[in-house]
Formats: structure tokens, sequence, C-alpha cells
């Protein structure tokens, strides 16, 4: 095929665009002498032919600046890549700059632009690594936090910070039959990257630590999945590796007084920087998937308290009707066993998380020989010690589902308040 013939995906030739982008850099003066970047690589305008290619596609573009970070509330994409990182920065300025360099560069593969501008220097590396070139944004959502350590370690106070580290953002305590380990475990900054295209998500983290590098390193990282919103039409609540759905009691995230009392953080709360934040609870959760699958039935929907085929709870009909958590059978007995997984989770109906879990198959456990594969729980809450870590201390302890898993991963992020325009993530921490 010759060059004139070659098209796009808007059926102008490449070799229209390679003339355009020539034009362009022409008018700007800087036609062949190639394009000098700045250290961060950041600030540059993007071309023409990159703003042309983001038109026609604002129907899968997620806004990056608002009054909350997207990526809590925001409907669950198809797919995450969630990462831990250590800061090795010892200045705050430092880490300032990082987080100015992180907006840009999130706001602009939010809209799915490069991070920065087109060079014709084949002298210098690109500033972005380029597999998401064509791609959709496939309503990629970018969220940041930050971990206890990132304000204290090894009983430093790092950055100048530790009078702004909430009460909440605290390890969390060591529960009944965690098995946790180091690799999976802790981490001073989080981000999770969630679109609907895994190779969107990825490009959005890789950038983000190519520009964090000098400044902070990848701790532990994770990718995740459910079904896909092509193969699931109707829109019904994801199921787990269990076979189970997964997130039916999720409060309205389109409720906002129930968002405000549950999942916002308010005035008065504590540190005022994370007021419109959230606080994020991750578990890497493994499950026994060949042990379950040796299981009838009924021992399955007994230890979810669940029908599996519709996600009702036992005794009702459907898979929103409420919780009838004293309804008997003919004989008596408990409809949801007292140490079925879904009575305990919802304990007396208070305690109120924003579950956005995936799965996550990272092929054999070379010790077993079996699966490596499970849940990465992820959940967005107020005040984990009003609401997760009560839930988990009653699971730990009695839930029938302790069978079947093990928790190898945990950590907690205090994850920013949104960011206005001209702004950047986390200023009302830095400021």
């Amino acid at each position: 095929m010759t060059e004139n013939k070659t098209t796009n995906m808007n059926g102008s030739s490449l070799l229209d665009q390679k003339i355009s982008r020539r034009s362009i850099l022409k008018t700007a003066g800087i036609g062949g002498i190639g394009i000098v970047l700045g250290a961060s690589g950041m600030g540059g305008l993007l071309s023409l032919t990159e703003k042309k290619e983001a038109q026609g596609k604002s129907s899968e573009i997620i806004p990056f600046y608002g009054t909350h970070q997207s990526g809590i509330t925001t409907k669950t994409q198809n797919h995450v890549y969630f990462v831990s990182l250590d800061v090795t920065a010892t200045k705050k300025e430092e880490l300032v700059q990082l987080f100015k360099d992180w907006t840009k560069a999130a706001a602009a593969m939010s809209e799915g632009k490069s991070v920065g501008k087109l060079s014709e220097n084949g002298f210098l590396p690109p500033v972005d690594t380029g597999e998401a070139a064509g791609l959709s944004p496939s309503n990629l959502t970018i969220t940041f936090g930050v971990g206890p350590s990132f304000f204290v370690k090894d009983n430093q106070d790092r950055f100048g910070l530790q009078h702004k580290q909430p009460k909440e953002l605290v390890d969390l305590p060591k529960f009944p039959l965690d098995a946790l380990e180091e690799e999976w475990t802790g981490g001073d900054l989080c981000i999770q990257a969630c679109a609907d295209d895994l190779q969107v998500a990825f490009h959005a983290v890789r950038n983000l630590i190519r520009i964090a590098r000098g400044k902070a390193t990848l701790r532990w990282a994770q990718t995740g999945f459910q079904r896909s919103k092509q193969a699931d039409p109707k829109n019904e609540t994801p199921r787990n590796l269990f076979g189970f759905k997964d997130g039916t009691v999720n409060p309205d995230a389109n409720d906002s007084k129930s968002m405000k009392q549950h999942i916002w953080v308010q005035p008065g709360d504590g540190q005022n920087w994370m007021v419109n934040g959230s606080y994020l609870v991750v578990r890497r959760i493994q499950m026994f998937i060949e042990v379950w699958d040796r299981s009838t039935l009924k021992d399955q929907e007994h230890t979810f308290g669940r029908y599996r085929e519709n996600g009702a709870p036992l005794g009702q009909k459907s898979e929103f009707d409420k919780l009838d958590l004293k309804h008997k059978n003919e004989n008596g007995e408990l409809y949801i066993p007292a140490d079925s997984h879904t009575r305990l989770a919802h304990g007396d109906g208070t305690q109120q998380i924003l579950r956005r879990a995936y799965s996550y198959s990272d092929g054999m456990d070379v010790k077993t020989g079996s699966f490596d594969a499970g849940l990465l729980f992820m959940c967005y809450q107020r005040a984990p010690s009003k609401q997760f870590i009560p839930i988990q201390n009653r699971l730990a302890k009695m839930d029938k589902l302790n069978e079947y898993t093990s928790h190898r991963g945990s950590a907690i992020f205090a994850c920013f308040p949104g960011v206005k325009e001209g702004g950047f993530i986390g200023e009302t921490l830095f400021h």
C-alpha cells in the first residue's frame, strides 16, 4: 500500500497528517531543529492533530477536574491498574512539583491526549510512551492517594507534614487469619487507573511512574478485571471468580446525601485538607477456586447467604430485596446462616462502604500448582475506623468464606479531594 493511500480512523491520509504537522511546526518557528524539552516534559501545547483526534470522543471522557476525584463514584470500568509507590524524594518542594506534573499528565490522558507535545528530534526519548496513540480515552479515570508512611516513616517526620496526618490514616490492624505478604502491602502513594481498555489504563500508570522517576519508585502493582460492558449489555452486578454477584449492597453513588454521610470526608471530621476526599482500603485476597469448585451449590449459597443464580438473599426472590436476617424456614432455621458472608458484612446496616472490587488472575501459584487468582478488593469510606475496620473484624472472626480465601495484601490511603482546573492534585495538603 502506498503512503498516499494509507488512512487513519478519520479517513485522512498519513501523508496529509505529516504535511499538516510540518506546517504547524514551521508556523511555530521550530521547523527543522526539533523541540528542546524541559526536565518534566510537561506543559507544552498539544498539536492540532491531537486536538482533532480528541474530538468526537466526549462520550468516553470522564473529566479529571472537579469537586471530587474521579474513579471513586464513577461507574466501574472494565479494568483497573493499581500501583503503590515508595517516595524517594527528600524535599517537600520535589513532591509539590511531582503532583503538579502528575496533574497535567492525568488531565491530558483522561481526554485521550499525549502527556506532552510532539517532538521530531529523534535524539531525545519521546515524552509519551505511545502505546495508547490512536486509542479512545476509554472512560479513563486516575485517582491519587497518600499512605500513612508518606507522613511518618521510621519515626521520622519526612516532609514536615506529620501535623497534617489524619487520625483515620493509620495502618490497618492485623485481622485474624491475615496472611499478609510484604510484597503486596503498604505504600507511600497510590495510583488507581481505571478504564474500559487495559492498555489505556497501563499507559496512564506507566507514564505517571516515568514522570516520577527520581522522586518515587514502584512498590507493588496489580491489574484487575470484571465483565466487560460489551459482554453484559444489561449492566448487571458483576460476578466474582466464585460466580456470585459482588457489590449488590453498594450505596447509591448518585445520592449526594448518602455519599456525604458514608463516603466523602466532611468539615469537622479532622484534617480540613481531606474535605471532599475519601479513604481507600485495598486488600489483595487470594481465592482458592479449585477448592471452591469442589463444593456443593448448597454449601456455596450458604457461605454467601445468597442464591448464585440471581443474587437474591436466601429465602427471597430478587437481588435487591431488603435483607431479612430474622427470616426462618419451615424447620425454624435461619435462611441466611449466622456465619454467612452477607449477614456478617451487613451487621446492623449502619456501616456502609463503597465497594470498587475487581477480579485478578496472575497465572499459577508456583507453591501450590493452583491458580493465583482472586479479588482486588477496594472500598471507599468517610472513616475506616467506623466502617471498614468493624466490618472486617466481624468477617475475620467467623465468615464461612474464610475457608476459601486468604488475605495476602493490604494498604490504606487518603485519596485527595478533587482539584479545580489551574490547580494541582494534593494542593490542599501542601498549602
